[in-house]
């Protein structure tokens, strides 16, 4: 965990009508950088894509405060402003470096003439991916490689998170789940090897006794907003690709998301759950979350397991405030390909995947407590013709593959 300068926001009511406003309006530039209210919390997911082939080289280049992608990227969340948000795909450094020069660097430097926004709270904490596993979880005969890793990552903590907040985090109260094994999840998705008659058997029972649920980690941070304490419950679970008939990654995937509407629901994450420290149980009934991150999953389209993101978007104690934009309908008629068969709503989309398979997809997520009311959403895609769109672009992605996606909330 990483602390800065203390900010405290003031917070009151706001008209809950805006989300009609914000979330389906026909302009492409408001609908993009739509300006946070005052009175309201926004929060957001961003898979920014801020990876590096080799340990040591985000560091180096967020030093410089001259990396063109960091710009990029760091000018889409000024543009955005959120109050807190949760950054994928941001190599881990021990000890907060990297979040410590991203903001100092970047985003409290104006970035394309948009204002600096500083974060004085950051939580950082380390991510299973990279870190071997000592099997050969992917059964190709090899011991060794990102592939044989707790999660996927050629260097320990490549494809990390962040979460940036100017409200205070309660340190004392986060949760991790990053050692929390997958079998210990009861009626888990264990992959089966179809070469053999045995049911659930891709890995083996020493295998088992090892192998991790988060493919980087689980993350329950506390917020204080003002007196009223908001969980923000982060993740990045892997994609349902890159492996073969078992689906391995798929049903992880699927498991990886039950983890949040288990441990949300009373009764029964008390059945299983433990966080790294050793507590036990889920969340009290009585508080209020958001659950955030690039999900890997889209509720009608692409790889994932059927019915994997619907665990959330159904749950009875989520909301979901459906951001869209009109730059991600904009640029599924354009680039057509597989979006053209589509069954979801393409405005939904906040990934811009290969035209060929999968498409663009639903992937990123800010799914807010009922217990919270819901102000405006909306995703950060810009239309073609709006002078922003450069920060998006088309690929090779002057920022990333991923949008911002933001919700505001009153508390």
């Amino acid at each position: 965990m990483s602390t800065k300068r203390p900010l405290t926001l003031a917070m009151s009511a706001a008209a809950l009508g805006a989300l009609a406003a914000a979330t389906l309006s026909t302009g492409a530039a408001t609908a993009a950088t739509a300006a946070p209210d005052a009175s309201t919390l926004r929060v957001a997911t961003f898979n920014l894509s801020l990876n590096r082939a080799i340990a040591g080289e985000l560091e180096a280049d967020l030093a410089t405060g001259e990396d063109q992608q960091a710009q990029t990227v760091a000018e889409i969340i000024q543009r955005a402003n959120p109050d807190i948000v949760l950054l994928n795909e941001f190599d881990y450094v021990p000890d907060g470096r990297a979040a410590d020069l991203f903001r100092d660097n970047y985003l409290e430097v104006s970035q394309g003439g948009a204002d600096p926004v500083e974060y004085p709270y950051a939580f950082v904490a380390p991510s299973n991916t990279g870190v071997p596993s000592g099997f050969d979880l992917n059964n190709n005969g090899v011991v060794g490689g990102g592939d044989d890793a707790f999660g996927f990552g050629v260097f320990e903590g490549q494809y990390g998170m962040a979460i940036l907040s100017k409200y205070p985090i309660d340190t004392e109260a986060v949760r991790t789940f990053q050692h929390f094994l997958w079998k210990d999840m009861p009626g888990a998705l264990l992959p089966d090897d179809p070469a053999t008659a045995e049911p659930a058997d891709w890995y083996s029972a020493e295998e088992l006794e090892v192998m991790r649920l988060s493919s980087k980690s689980h993350w329950d941070v506390p917020v204080d907003v003002d007196g009223t304490t908001v969980h923000v419950l982060a993740s990045h679970p892997t994609p349902p690709t890159f492996d073969g008939a078992e689906d391995r990654n798929g049903l992880r995937n699927h498991d990886e998301i039950r983890f949040w509407a288990d441990y949300v629901t009373p009764g029964k994450a008390s059945r299983y759950i433990t966080d790294d420290a050793g507590g036990t149980g889920g969340l009290n009934p009585s508080e209020r979350f958001v659950i955030v991150g690039d999900q890997n999953a889209d509720p009608l389209d692409g790889d994932s397991v059927d019915a994997a993101i619907d665990q959330l978007l159904g749950h009875k104690r989520i909301f979901d405030p459906l951001p869209s934009s009109e730059g991600a309908a904009e640029a599924s008629v354009l680039q057509g390909g597989a979006n053209t068969t589509h069954r979801g709503d393409p405005r939904l989309d906040t990934a811009d995947f290969a035209d060929g398979a999968p498409g663009n997809l639903r992937a990123d997520y800010v799914l807010p407590s009922r217990k919270l009311d819901v102000a405006g959403a909306g995703v950060f895609w810009p239309v073609q013709s709006d002078p922003l769109s450069q920060l998006t672009g088309t690929f090779p992605f002057p920022s990333s593959d991923h949008r911002l996606v933001w919700v505001d909330l009153e508390l």
